[in-house]
């Protein structure tokens, strides 16, 4: 007895002594760079993490809660099965995937792109844009932005020392691109301009004249585009045009997408920048030294994904016009003001009509009290202000979640 109640103080004093190791860890300041200390968590970490613990339904963060095609799947198993196909791939791609990838770009830009000097494979296409930003800009250089932009840039740009200028996209105006802005933006600094279309978090598609604006200021000013171009499947008015193929442009511009959105496997991280040479160069020289190369049996379910039939991309956009359809119904019966996407598969909303101070209000009162998880989109402006009576809800869940989440809406959220 005597021993045993020796062994439990020993336990509980060991026990006690652990917590207060802890204790003493969790109370030291948190270190961080003075480039980053700027920055908060992503939100997207946030909302996700309260909707798994309050058991809400996650219309916040951008992943498909239904898997893609099974052939995309066994090609990646298969190789998984495959000598030789385990381990470290060539740095800049899988040759069969660069090949796949420049055959997809020829079809639908009409350009042809070396895959062994023009393409390199990233895992996802934020490693694409990390590597761009960081290989091919300089401390001091400008670089512009349409807001709201997804967060990753403002943090990449933070890490080079470069800095950001703003042009923002409102949605009194249909989130048109303000040419007097833009024009405003372009300096003897600026180094480059970031445009994502189809856009996120708007929904835009960038009109072919929007875009030819840009092309022109690029031109004249000696400007560098990067283009996020992941939505390019998920257009459901107007056209997806790639910067690239406007005249005067390939040879100034990096393409970067990825094959998470367009094949419903985000968790897979296989992406890859589109560039002439001379700007592969420095891509290639930050990707070998982030990551060096990408999961390798992930790259051959790539090469069965670019390779799947039209079809399969007429089956997809008709999917999504449903499952947009059916938020957007049901969004504005609930009483918000929508902003319609043309493209991706996000939408965004006007909160304001329920009464709450700001977006990050309204979205925790959403998810501990309607059951219901949304992003606040205020972090996406260089100016929060600019976005506080905004919400951006998404759209790439089974119709049967869709449907749940706005019986929630229109059961709990009141004026």
């Amino acid at each position: 007895m005597a021993a045993t109640a020796q062994k439990d103080e020993v336990v509980g004093n060991g026990v006690a002594a652990a917590a207060a190791a802890a204790s003493a860890v969790i109370s030291r300041p948190l270190q961080v760079s003075k480039r980053l200390e700027q920055f908060q968590p992503t939100v997207f970490t946030l909302m996700s993490s309260l909707a798994l613990t309050h058991q809400a339904i996650n219309l916040g963060q951008g992943f498909p809660n239904f898997d893609g095609p099974d052939f995309i799947r066994e090609a990646a198993i298969q190789a998984l099965r495959t000598v030789g196909r385990n381990q470290y791939a060539r740095g800049f791609g899988v040759p069969e995937l660069n090949a796949a990838i420049s055959r997809r770009f020829e079809k639908d830009t009409g350009l042809k792109v070396d895959p062994d000097t023009e393409i390199t494979v990233t895992c996802g296409c934020t490693e694409a844009i990390s590597s761009t930003i960081l290989g091919l800009l300089d401390p001091g250089d400008e670089i512009i932005m349409f807001a709201p932009f997804f967060d990753v840039y403002q943090v990449v740009t933070a890490m080079v020392g470069a800095k950001m200028k703003t042009v923002v996209l409102r949605p009194e105006n249909g989130f048109a691109v303000p040419e007097d802005e833009l024009r405003a933006a372009f300096t003897s600094k600026t180094r480059a301009i970031l445009v994502n279309t189809p856009h996120n978090p708007t929904g835009k598609v960038f009109s072919r004249g929007e875009l030819e604006l840009i092309a022109s200021l690029c031109v004249e000013h000696d400007v560098l585009a990067f283009t996020d171009e992941v939505y390019s499947r998920l257009v459901f008015d107007g056209e997806h045009v790639s910067l690239a193929s406007i005249k005067g442009m390939f040879e100034r511009t990096v393409t970067m997408s990825s094959m998470g959105k367009t094949y419903s496997f985000t968790g897979w991280k296989v992406g890859w920048a589109i560039a002439p040479p001379h700007l592969s160069y420095g891509i290639r020289q930050a990707h070998s030294n982030i990551t060096f190369s990408t999961a390798t049996p992930l790259q051959w379910g790539a090469v069965a994904a670019l390779e799947a039939p039209e079809s399969y991309y007429q089956d997809l956009r008709s999917a999504y016009i449903a499952r947009k359809d059916i938020l957007v119904q049901g969004l504005k019966e609930v009483g918000f003001k929508v902003y319609e996407p043309q493209g991706t598969y996000f939408v965004m909303v006007d909160h304001t009509p329920f009464g709450f101070k700001d977006d990050m209000e309204f979205c925790m009162h959403l998810v501990h009290k309607v059951g219901v998880a949304a992003i606040p989109p205020s972090g996406f402006y260089e100016d929060p202000q600019d976005g506080k009576h905004l919400v951006r809800f998404a759209f790439c869940k089974d119709e049967d979640t869709l449907k749940a989440a706005v019986r929630k809406l229109r059961d709990h959220l009141k004026y």
